[in-house]
């Protein structure tokens, strides 16, 4: 790409030197204004001519990246979609701007589409990938309940790996309203992949398939 626009410039700089030369040598006042109309449409060729290189060629770039994103998921995977019709978490417990799965005795949200992207690893020698995942249950006190039950295992489906694994336990957390609390929990993922992830919480049982990327 490169070469190319190197060598396009070049063409175009010698071009408007032969116009000037030309013009030169018509030493009349009377084509003043046709140098100066010519060097216009010398420069905007120009600008149009590198414009339409660039983009052309970097339009493989583009889907060659877009492609490989997608790759990087198996299309075997069968990532959970957001449910139809939509799952709405009971009030006045937040509803908004996220993807929700489950029933009032047990939700959580889902990336709307199925990827878990650029996911941090929690120290910068341990490869597994590390994501916060949070639930909610209609009724869950952690005045009552502290540390909450729940419990969340993870498995991968489309290839070998260890299995995912979690921090000792749960906790609880809230936003602006403590009476209506969520749980959450730090998990570690060992690879990319297809993974299913299960929470588990007082006999209720929650599964969703989700993509993690590089």
């Amino acid at each position: 790409m490169h070469l190319d626009l190197v060598h396009w410039t070049l063409t175009l700089i010698k071009a408007e030197k032969f116009i000037q030369l030309t013009l030169h040598r018509l030493n009349s006042s009377n084509l003043r204004g046709c140098k100066i109309i010519m060097r216009i449409v010398v420069t905007f060729a120009g600008i149009v001519i590198l414009s339409c290189l660039y983009i052309v060629r970097t339009l493989p770039i583009a889907a060659n990246f877009q492609n490989h994103a997608a790759n990087e998921i198996p299309q075997s995977c069968t990532v959970t979609k957001p449910p139809k019709p939509p799952f709405v978490p009971p009030a006045p417990y937040p509803s908004d701007g996220q993807v929700w799965i489950g029933s009032p005795k047990l939700w959580t949200d889902i990336p709307k589409d199925g990827v878990w992207r650029g996911l941090p690893h929690y120290t910068s020698d341990d490869t597994r990938f590390r994501q916060k995942v949070f639930f909610w249950s209609e009724g869950y006190d952690w005045r009552n309940e502290n540390p909450p039950e729940l419990t969340i295992t993870g498995t991968r489906l489309d290839g070998t790996a260890p299995p995912l694994s979690s921090d000792d336990h749960a906790n609880a957390g809230w936003t602006n309203d403590s009476k209506h609390p969520f749980i959450v929990d730090g998990v570690f993922i060992p690879t990319a992949g297809c993974w299913k992830i299960t929470g588990r919480y007082k006999g209720q049982e929650l599964s969703y398939v989700v993509g993690v990327a590089n």
